[in-house]
């Protein structure tokens, strides 16, 4: 296998919130039916626009860049690396769509005097992002704290992914901004939990308190953020004059990928560029929710549809039947990385028809065989200010390691057709060194959504 590695410098870098502000909007009227504020408790939603960005706005919105930096080849395909992870608030892409739902709050309060509260189950990363944009909007003094406040609530099994903050750290902000861990057997249950108490508490909140309950698990919240990938790539590398491309993403619901393919839509839609060039897709799961890969390839969500595994005598479960799932793991239902925790995704038709139309392919890996390549992968980010930790057992955030290994793993397998570039969304990587673990105190420990009413409420 033909292979080099380049120094990661980054060939381009944009602020893809304030380089795009203009372009935003074609994205909203692109992806929203009716962009105005829903005051219904229950169903609250602040609305699509956004402050002006004076000042204090655009310091808000600094952390919101992205690199365009290559990565060498690997066999014939040239290697690049969408970085979505320097924010040292998160280090994930979750930073982008998060500091637009804050900003989005912040014009609503701007306009209405009325306070909002964001509420949002995640696994970790998207409620770290929420919390990390709430607590820069509040220091650079776009709302006070009666104001603007976020609740989250996490899965016992991502505490080691929770970072303490600013947020965590003063009492009175802790207790007017829970980071709320629920200890339930299923980690997905949150988003279950977090929906009931809003259906039944939302009204309660409003009327006792006067604040606005803002459920942000919305699709679109997300998807408009994203789209400025797409635009990005246009400015850094536009692919009517490239070869063939290819989309590389570590997935749960493919948010980030939804967002970059309604972007080329906006594009496309005013002839910057042509549908003819649009890149592929590779989604990248791991077996603990495989779900999108086997919707894609099998019709349905069914585990049934995994290949037969037989497990070896060294403990190894292995299978050579199908080339889109792991070779060896250590566990046929192995959670690599927690984040990645959504059963059924809604996303899935829609993933689906776009890979149909456009070029693409899924596939599952394992921790097996990313560590099997986890030399290699170090040394092609050796040259970037955060490499991979000297020992794997560190990282605490794996996107960047399945998305890479999956890419390698569907060259080696023949899933990727020659010659096409692939572009891999650095959508998160961090490790030990890069986190602060909140203290137990800092945590709200919930069951029902009683008990999530008696911390909000």
């Amino acid at each position: 296998m033909t292979t080099t590695t380049a120094a990661t410098v980054p060939t381009a870098e944009r602020n893809l919130i304030l380089d795009y502000y203009e372009r935003l909007p074609q994205a909203v009227a692109a992806l929203v039916d009716d962009p105005a504020p829903v005051t219904e408790p229950g169903a609250f939603a602040p609305g699509f626009a956004l402050p002006e960005p004076d000042a204090a706005v655009r310091e808000f919105f600094e952390p919101a860049r992205a690199q365009w930096r290559e990565l060498g080849t690997y066999d014939s395909h040239r290697l690049v690396l969408l970085d979505l992870a320097g924010n040292p608030g998160t280090h994930t892409t979750k930073t982008f769509p998060s500091l637009l739902i804050v900003a989005r709050a912040v014009e609503y309060i701007r306009r209405t005097g009325e306070p909002v509260m964001i509420f949002t189950p995640t696994s970790a990363n998207k409620g770290t992002a929420l919390r990390d944009a709430v607590a820069r909007a509040l220091a650079a003094g776009l709302a006070t704290p009666d104001q603007l406040r976020i609740a989250t609530l996490a899965p016992a099994s991502g505490r080691s992914k929770l970072r303490t903050g600013g947020l965590s750290e003063d009492a009175e902000l802790r207790s007017r901004n829970p980071l709320m861990v629920y200890d339930g057997e299923r980690a997905e249950d949150v988003k279950a939990l977090a929906r009931q108490f809003t259906d039944t508490y939302a009204a309660d909140l409003k009327r006792r308190h006067g604040v606005n309950l803002w459920y942000s698990m919305d699709l679109r919240n997300y998807v408009v953020a994203d789209t400025a990938r797409a635009f990005f790539e246009q400015d850094a590398d536009p692919t009517d004059a490239a070869r063939p491309r290819l989309h590389a993403h570590a997935v749960s619901s493919a948010f980030g990928m939804l967002g970059y393919h309604a972007g080329r839509d906006v594009l496309e839609a005013a002839g910057t560029t042509r549908p003819e060039s649009r890149p592929a897709t590779l989604l990248v799961q791991h077996l603990g929710t495989p779900d999108m890969v086997l919707s894609l390839r099998r019709g349905s969500f069914d585990r049934a549809g995994l290949p037969h595994y037989g497990r070896g005598a060294d403990g190894l479960w292995r299978q050579e039947a199908d080339p889109r799932f792991p070779g060896v793991t250590e566990a046929v239902d192995e959670i690599l990385d927690p984040t990645f925790y959504t059963h059924r995704p809604a996303t899935s038709p829609a993933m689906n028809a776009i890979i149909t139309r456009h070029g693409g392919d899924g596939i599952v890996i394992s921790r097996h065989e990313c560590l099997e390549r986890y030399a290699a992968l170090r040394d092609r980010t050796a040259d970037h200010p955060r490499p991979l930790p000297a020992d794997p057992r560190a990282l605490r955030e794996w996107s960047l390691v399945m998305a890479l290994t999956g890419v390698f793993n569907a060259v080696d397998r023949g899933l990727v057709e020659a010659g096409r570039d692939v572009v891999v969304h650095g959508s998160g990587w961090y490790a030990d060194a890069d986190v602060r673990t909140p203290a137990a105190s800092e945590l709200v420990p919930v069951s029902t959504v009683e008990d999530i009413a008696a911390a909000l409420l």
